[in-house]
């Protein structure tokens, strides 16, 4: 888990320091960025690339690796997921401000199922069995993002998806979360 976090902030810092700094938002089209939020709440690895299309659209991936099974609570099922999505800004800013964005997540994981034998009502019991899945989601998402000058970029999102393909009790997925990074050519 350390080794990991490291070689990301190592990769993120290289490009920061080796960047051109550059104030002409319109070729600054490439932004790398570390979900801070699921980081720290669930142990989750979540890092993004974003590619801007012109001063309204950009198009992009993230890719959310657990880095701890054990954890409960709020998506404790899913162990890996690569989000393509596409977003449409609402601002005079270039490529910042209020967004709409569309998304697809293939996602997988494990969650523990309970099978009952009742063949023998005397013999009842329940039994414990973990079940892997792999699922496709479509959704939505709202969120704002911040650029300041020398390229440092903040965002706040969240959304919701439908699972289509019904391989897993799961019907629904949240994505979300803070995000911090980087805008460079």
């Amino acid at each position: 888990m350390k080794k990991i976090t490291l070689t990301v902030l190592l990769f993120i810092s290289s490009v920061v320091l080796f960047a051109q700094q550059n104030n002409n938002y319109s070729e600054m089209n490439n932004e790398l960025k570390l979900n801070m939020s699921n980081l720290i709440g669930f142990k989750w690895l979540d890092v993004g690339y974003e590619r801007i299309l012109n001063e309204e659209s950009s198009i992009g991936f993230g890719t959310l690796i657990s880095l701890d099974n054990n954890v409960d609570g709020l998506d404790e099922y899913r162990t890996f997921s690569l989000t393509p999505y596409y977003r449409h800004f609402f601002s005079n800013k270039y490529a910042q401000g209020f967004f709409i964005e569309a998304f697809t997540m293939v996602h997988s994981g494990k969650f523990d199922d309970y099978y009952y034998d009742d063949y023998y009502y005397d013999n009842y019991d329940p039994s414990l069995k973990d079940h892997k899945y792999t699922d496709l989601a479509v959704g939505i998402s709202v969120g704002g993002k911040w650029v300041t000058r020398r390229g440092f970029v903040a965002e706040i999102y969240a959304g919701i998806g439908r699972d289509m393909l019904d391989n897993s009790d799961i019907e629904v997925v949240g994505r979300g979360g803070v995000s911090i990074g980087y805008r460079f050519q």
